[in-house]
C-alpha cells in the first residue's frame, strides 16, 4: 500500500506501559479489519503508485493515533493524556502531511469533563515529546517542513485543534497555540462557545465580537481557520471576516445527505471563493447518500463529484476523519457518555441508513489515500486533477496562510 519505501523508524522507549502511564489493548494499525482495496488493471494501478510517489498526498484532517481495542476504555485512555500515534499504519500510508485532530472535538464540548486550556497543552506536550523519540513522524510548522517530508520519506503531521472553546476568552492564548506549533483550528465544534454558533445547535446567531477578534488575530498569526463544526452562519461570517482563506476541513455536501454535519451550498461556494477548500470526510455514517445509503468508498467519493462540480476540483480535497481502531464503536461509547444522541460525534440525525462496521477501502490512514487515488484512476480523471485533490489543493491554502 505505501507508496514509497520508507526508513524503518526508531522508536526509544524512554516510558513504559503499565509504569508510567496505564496500560490497554490498542486496535490493530493494519489488517483490523478486512477492508477491499479498489481493483485497477496493471497499467492503472502503475499509474497510481507513480502518482503517490510524486504527488504531495495531504490529509486535511484526520486523527492519526491508535484508540483501545476496546471503545468502551476511551474515556479512560484519553484522561490520561498520552495517545499513542500510528507509526507503523503512517509508514504505510501514502500520507506525506496530516492535520491531526488530536485528542477530537468531542472532548472540548460541554457536559462531563470536556477538553480544557491546560489539558490542552498538556496533551500536546505529550505527544510531541513522543514524536521526538522516533525518526518517522515530525511537526509540521512552515512550508518547507511539506518539502521535506516528501522528499525525505517522512510524514508531517500538523498540529490542529477542532474548536477554539480551550482558549475561553483569552485572546493572548491564540499566540501560545500558535507557540506550541498549532497552525490550524476549528472555531467552534458542534456545541456553541464564546466564538460563535455550533452545527448542533438549533439556531445559529453567527460570529460574535469575540470570534472576529480571533479571526483576525488568527490571520495576522498565519494559522488557518476551519468551518467544519460551526454553524452556517457563523460559517459565512467567518468566510467574509477573514482575509485569507477559509477550509471546510472535513464534512460533506448536505444537497446529498441532509445532516447539519454536511454543508450546504452556499457555504461550499463561499468557501471556495475564499480561496480554501472542502476536504471530503469519511468517517463512519457521515457521507452518505441517496444512492449510497451504506456507507462506502463510492458514497464519499459521491460527495466529492458534487462539490467538484459545485466549486471546481481546485477547491476539494479529502478530511477523511479516520483513526486506527473501531471508529463506529468509538462512536458508540461517547454518545453513551454524553447521554445523547450521536449528533455531537460523527454521527447526524437524518434520513434512515444501514450501519456498517467500518467504511470499506477508506477505514484507515494507512489505506484511505492509496484506494482514493485508485478511485480517480478508474474513473478516468487527469494527472493533474488528481494531484490538486489529494493534496495540491490544501499545500496552496496552506501556502496562502502560512506565508
Amino acid at each position: 500500500m505505501g507508496r514509497k519505501q520508507y526508513r524503518p523508524y526508531t522508536s526509544y522507549q524512554y516510558l513504559e506501559s503499565g509504569r508510567d502511564f496505564q496500560m490497554f489493548k490498542l486496535a490493530e494499525e493494519l489488517g483490523r479489519v478486512p477492508s477491499s482495496p479498489v481493483a485497477t488493471t496493471t497499467d492503472q494501478e502503475q499509474r497510481v503508485q507513480r502518482l503517490l510517489a510524486e504527488s504531495v498526498v495531504v490529509s486535511a484532517h484526520d486523527h492519526p493515533s491508535i484508540r483501545p481495542a476496546d471503545p468502551r476504555q476511551g474515556l479512560a485512555y484519553r484522561r490520561q493524556g498520552r495517545e499513542f500515534t500510528g507509526y507503523r499504519g503512517l509508514a504505510e500510508s501514502s500520507i506525506d502531511v496530516v492535520f491531526d485532530g488530536l485528542m477530537n472535538g468531542t472532548n472540548m464540548i460541554g457536559g462531563h469533563a470536556p477538553w480544557k486550556w491546560e489539558d490542552t497543552l498538556f496533551d500536546m506536550g505529550m505527544r510531541l515529546s513522543d514524536w521526538a523519540h522516533q525518526d518517522l513522524v515530525f511537526p509540521v510548522v512552515r512550508v518547507s517542513d511539506v518539502e521535506r517530508a516528501h522528499a525525505g520519506g517522512q510524514v508531517g503531521v500538523v498540529l490542529a485543534l477542532e474548536s477554539a472553546s480551550p482558549i475561553d476568552n483569552e485572546i493572548d492564548r491564540l499566540d501560545v497555540l500558535y507557540g506550541f506549533g498549532v497552525r490550524s483550528m476549528g472555531l467552534v465544534y458542534s456545541d456553541s462557545n464564546l466564538v460563535g454558533g455550533g452545527l448542533a445547535e438549533q439556531s445559529d446567531a453567527g460570529l460574535t465580537r469575540f470570534g472576529r477578534q480571533v479571526v483576525r488575530r488568527m490571520n495576522q498569526l498565519g494559522m488557518i481557520i476551519d468551518i467544519a463544526h460551526t454553524g452556517d452562519r457563523t460559517a459565512l461570517d467567518a468566510i467574509e471576516a477573514s482575509h485569507h482563506p477559509v477550509v471546510i476541513s472535513h464534512a460533506g455536501a448536505r444537497a446529498l445527505w441532509p445532516t447539519n454535519r454536511m454543508k450546504p451550498d452556499d457555504v461550499i461556494r463561499a468557501c471556495a471563493a475564499s480561496g480554501g477548500l472542502i476536504g471530503i470526510e469519511a468517517a463512519p455514517h457521515t457521507t452518505l447518500t441517496e444512492g449510497h445509503p451504506r456507507h462506502s468508498l463510492d458514497s464519499v467519493m459521491e460527495h466529492f463529484e458534487y462539490c467538484a462540480n459545485l466549486v471546481g476540483i481546485g477547491h476539494v480535497g479529502f478530511g477523511p476523519d479516520t483513526h486506527f481502531g473501531d471508529h463506529v464503536g468509538w462512536h458508540h461509547a461517547f454518545a453513551a457518555h454524553l447521554s445523547i444522541d450521536e449528533s455531537h460525534s460523527a454521527t447526524e440525525p437524518g434520513p434512515s441508513y444501514e450501519e456498517v462496521a467500518f467504511v470499506d477501502g477508506i477505514e484507515n490512514p494507512a489505506e484511505e489515500f492509496g484506494n482514493i487515488t485508485r478511485w480517480l484512476v478508474v474513473h478516468g480523471y487527469s494527472d493533474t486533477d488528481i494531484q490538486k485533490a489529494i493534496g495540491g489543493n490544501m499545500l496552496r491554502v496552506m501556502r496562502g496562510v502560512w506565508s
